[in-house]
């Protein structure tokens, strides 16, 4: 099965998610420093996600690109993956709005381990679909910064009950972790 699609429809939705964020966020009332600050929390927080939600259509995009066939079993995972990014504009909402109390900030990264979940599945998912390159699963290989990131969300959805700071700081950790280019997949698959 092509996977064209599957490409276009995950590029909808992701686009989607990001609109959501953003039109969720509102301007201060009064054309003042303090108003502007008591908005500080959501934008950060848009911030965080923006930058996670890119990063996951970052390697999305490689990834889809270096997979030659999906299956139904493949058309799911995304799917799987795509419901967690679509938890994101409201799980960041209402940590930005609660001033990154302990609950929310503690569903934040609950929906990122499981976003982060779903991504190891589809990547396991498009590997098993018959005729797919060697290349992919070599490129791939050990995944050092996808088996770590689950690890740091784990501790940081730990540690919000001690500091919802020392949460936040994690997954800020994860995302810089991760704007650095992964370029597994671009160095041994060339056009």
């Amino acid at each position: 099965m092509g996977k064209g699609r599957l490409e276009a429809f995950s590029d909808g939705v992701i686009a989607v998610i990001i609109t959501i964020m953003v039109l969720e966020m509102r301007v201060p009332h009064a054309p003042t420093w303090q108003a502007l600050a008591e908005v500080w929390p959501v934008f950060a927080c848009y911030v965080l996600s923006f930058v996670y939600v890119g990063i996951y259509w970052n390697n999305h995009h490689h990834l889809l690109h270096a997979t030659k066939r999906i299956d139904g079993s493949v058309l799911w995972a995304n799917l799987h993956l795509l419901f967690w990014l679509s938890l994101v504009p409201f799980v960041t909402g209402w940590m930005g709005e609660n001033h990154f109390a302990a609950l929310p900030t503690m569903l934040y990264g609950a929906v990122l381990l499981m976003a982060a979940v779903a991504y190891a599945i589809l990547q396991r998912r498009i590997l098993r679909v018959p005729g797919q390159t060697p290349l992919l699963a070599s490129a791939l290989g050990s995944d050092a910064k996808g088996k770590l990131s689950p690890l740091l969300y784990a501790i940081a959805i730990a540690s919000v009950w001690l500091h919802p700071w020392v949460a936040c700081a994690l997954y800020a950790a994860v995302a810089l972790m991760w704007l650095v280019p992964d370029r597994r997949i671009e160095q041994r698959i060339v056009d």
